[in-house]
């Protein structure tokens, strides 16, 4: 065996890798195991997020914006292109080069925090020992005082659309289409269909997707699911609602589909299907039969409100645990854990968890719906604003949308922020932080901000709350 170690932290995720740099960081001896394998054969640090997830589709989310402005938004700016194209061998490459640059990034971080990385699949033993088995199939056995468990998520797979990595495929495969699909059919009207419909739908393919749940983004607020849906469907995205995928079988170059609606049974026929109905915990081969460590019925690592195991000395966070699959979320348990395990108060907040889709328009929000706060009988105020009459929206030709504030009806705390517009990733934090520190609508809307800017949208949401936005009739 070789060397004792604070903290073993099994995968290097977004949650995993900020657990060993905060770890070490606070002076404990760190090591992290990971087995995702680059393009080029090598290690590649960050987990599904980085290589497959977040940030390789913001990368073609950005291209694809690129190419779709300047072939249909760009002419209102006086703009023209002629016979434009886009090649998807440099498209796909330049996302390729980002990921690598980040995945290095990371190694040089671990460097730089004295974490060593362990090239391999981690499998959690008795008295924390973790058995790493390295890509040849040798074996290795460290020992550690604590473990963090942070082996992420996979995608959840049909069993009549198994993936067989070209025509049927999952998120990873959809980043690496070698031409636009004529027909792409997307199962799963969720953050991933949408965002990789959009990649491809703005570069010309013709897109329709299959959403079991009869309510589009039943998740987010109804009046931001609601706008967010119509311009979709002006882009020609074509989402089908209550379609249940019942058969996909490959037929030479094509996939035909059948589905079920109210209507009864149709057929469809595409060129590439991306499966993405959910991601599930990857637990597999994770633990030993002894650990102690328990699972739920969904396969996810069992924890208290500390992220413990209740075994001593493990804990568990991100996609493997209870709570919202988001890389931010895993990143902050990742955080709280390692300050909890050097004696610290570590602090994640899940009420304040802002949730992001980057589509055109963007969605966020973070707190609860009017729905839930509807549900549970908390009387509320609701105040918004369109970004039609913003300036710096209408400057950029980009109006579409709104800010949708809720506060409580007695003592004015904000209870939920849900957008839907130009940059409402980055204005959602704005609400984060006023929730955070339990402000309310009021302090929003007594904070000056600056003109002319898209955050004025949030400001004169806060002015709404109580009828007295200045641009708009309350």
């Amino acid at each position: 065996m070789s060397d004792k170690f604070d903290v073993i932290v099994i995968g290097a995720g977004p949650a995993g890798y900020v657990a060993a740099i905060r770890a070490a960081q606070l002076g404990l001896k760190t090591a992290c195991i990971d087995a995702f394998t680059g393009k080029d054969g090598k290690q590649a640090l960050g987990g599904t997020c980085l290589n497959v997830g977040c940030i390789p589709s913001k990368a073609l989310l950005d291209s694809s914006k690129q190419f779709h402005n300047l072939t249909h938004n760009f002419a209102v700016h006086g703009i023209t292109a002629d016979n434009a194209k886009i090649d998807v061998a440099t498209f796909i490459g330049r996302k390729d080069k980002i990921v690598k640059q980040f995945t290095g990034g990371i190694g040089q971080l671990f460097k730089a925090n004295k974490v060593t990385a362990f090239y391999g699949t981690g499998k959690l033993l008795k008295g924390n020992s973790v058995e790493i088995t390295a890509n040849d199939g040798s074996k290795q056995t460290i020992s550690a005082t604590n473990v963090i468990l942070a082996s992420g998520s996979v995608p959840i797979e049909l069993p009549f659309a198994k993936f067989d990595n070209k025509f049927i495929v999952d998120n990873a495969g959809a980043l690496d289409f070698p031409e636009v699909p004529k027909r792409l059919g997307v199962i799963g009207a969720g953050v991933i269909g949408l965002e990789l419909g959009s990649v491809w739908g703005r570069l010309g393919a013709d897109v329709t997707i299959l959403e079991a749940l009869p309510d589009f983004l039943s998740v987010a607020d109804a009046d931001v699911a609601k706008i967010a849906a119509k311009e979709f469907a002006k882009q020609g995205l074509k989402i089908k609602l209550g379609a249940k995928l019942t058969k996909a079988e490959i037929k030479g170059n094509e996939v035909a589909l059948t589905y079920e609606d109210k209507d009864g049974a149709h057929e469809l026929t595409v060129d590439k299907l991306l499966v993405a109905v959910g991601r599930r915990a990857y637990t597999a081969g994770l633990l030993a039969d002894d650990t102690g460590v328990k699972l739920d019925e969904r396969g996810r690592i069992v924890v208290d409100e500390h992220n413990h195991t209740g075994v001593d000395g493990v804990w568990a966070i991100g996609d493997a645990v209870r709570g919202p699959m988001l890389a931010h979320k895993g990143s902050e348990e990742g955080v709280a854990v390692a300050e909890w395990i050097a004696g610290k108060a570590g602090h994640v907040n899940f009420d304040t968890i802002p949730w992001v889709i980057y589509t055109e328009p963007e969605i966020a929000w973070a707190g609860k719906t009017e729905k839930e706060l509807k549900d549970a009988g908390i009387p509320y105020k609701v105040g918004t604003f369109p970004f039609a009459a913003i300036g710096r929206a209408v400057a950029m030709n980009e109006a579409v949308g709104q800010v949708k504030m809720l506060a409580h009806a007695e003592t004015d705390r904000l209870l939920g922020v849900h957008m839907v517009g130009p940059g409402v990733s980055e204005l959602i934090a704005e609400a984060v932080v006023t929730m955070e520190f339990k402000g309310s609508a009021e302090d929003l809307a007594r904070i000056v901000h600056a003109h002319p800017t898209l955050s004025e949208a949030v400001h004169e949401a806060a002015l709404s709350v109580d009828k007295r936005a200045i641009h708009k009739g309350n």
